[in-house]
């Protein structure tokens, strides 16, 4: 098994516990980052078993669209949008998908979690500082989101949105292949962000005709629900989770039979959650009114000011991304 695992680059648990599915997606596309095949459409193609997905082999269509058709069909079918969390040339199959697997190879930036002993006393700081009623609201709203899903090559990403208010390029720079940026958000701490893309400058008293969002991805796993393992999606059972019914009081969810005492808590959980950093999408809106994703040459983790951008984070919308 070691010399399997080294051969791999697989842990050796992975490799006698492995059954094909939607599991753990964007570890296993780091498992075939490596991989070279002598068709290119190959690298997609090969893939098909290990995520348990039967597709049309098509010898000839790009690389990108190969591997594009393969990883609408993990994101659409799973809910999982790990597999959008990756660094490097986008796709023009969709801007949300790299271009080649290879952009899997390094692990997702792995960001720091708070221990229970502390989510206990942020929660406990904010029944002070938080209005149960927005709280409960925000719960609600991000709870009735449904699922991320592909139509026509194009992305429906729910999310919640930061407008950026902001953007100022930096001169000091010795190459002209990226650009570094000064970028202030909505709600958020200010950011460095790199990228190939050149940028308009604009600021608050000189804006910009194009709307420029930071936006996070919404991941339904920190609702923190009873039942959340059978939301992720089995080996036999390929149908994303639909939102469940609410109770017209509180808006959580009927079927759990929470108290309030218990809703409150959950609600108040997920604020603390959503004030660690995330990883964050750089958007531009295109003429149609779609939005295309803007790739960085390093992940842009964002955090929120202060618990005071509660309000900030009630703009929950499903964007259109080509």
């Amino acid at each position: 098994m070691q010399e399997l695992a080294y051969a791999t680059g697989i842990d050796p648990e992975a490799l006698v516990t492995f059954h094909p599915g939607m599991r753990g997606a964007r570890e296993k596309l780091q498992w075939a980052s490596k991989r070279v095949t002598t068709w290119q459409e190959d690298i997609a193609y090969s893939l098909f078993g290990i995520f348990g997905v039967h597709l049309p082999v098509i010898y000839g269509e790009k690389k990108q669209n190969a591997l594009g058709r393969l990883l609408q069909e993990i994101v659409a079918r799973s809910g999982d949008i790990t597999a959008l969390d990756w660094v490097g040339k986008p796709s023009e199959f969709n801007s949300c998908l790299p271009a080649n697997i290879t952009s899997y190879e390094v692990a997702p930036c792995t960001l720091p979690s708070l221990s229970e002993d502390k989510i206990q006393t942020a929660v406990s700081s904010l029944h002070n500082t938080v209005a149960m009623e927005l709280a409960s609201k925000l719960y609600t709203l991000l709870h009735n989101t449904t699922a991320p899903r592909f139509a026509n090559c194009r992305l429906h990403l729910p999310c919640i949105v930061f407008p950026v208010t902001a953007i100022k390029r930096r001169r000091d720079q010795d190459q002209e292949t990226y650009f570094t940026y000064d970028v202030k958000v909505d709600g958020l701490n200010d950011l460095l962000i790199t990228t190939e893309e050149k940028l308009i400058q604009f600021s608050r008293t000189r804006p910009s005709r194009q709307s420029l969002l930071l936006v996070r991805p919404w991941d339904r796993s920190l609702l923190e629900l009873p039942d959340v393992a059978d939301d992720m999606q089995s080996v036999d059972d390929c149908t994303p989770p639909a939102s469940p019914s609410c109770d017209s009081l509180t808006g959580f969810p009927a079927e759990y039979g929470l108290d309030h005492s218990e809703t409150h808590r959950r609600a108040l959980r997920l604020i603390v959650h959503l004030g660690q950093p995330f990883a964050a999408f750089f958007l531009a809106q295109q003429w149609g009114g779609e939005y295309k994703r803007i790739a960085s040459d390093h992940d842009i983790i964002a955090q929120v000011r202060d618990m005071s951008a509660v309000r900030d984070m009630m703009d929950v919308r499903t964007l259109e991304i080509l």
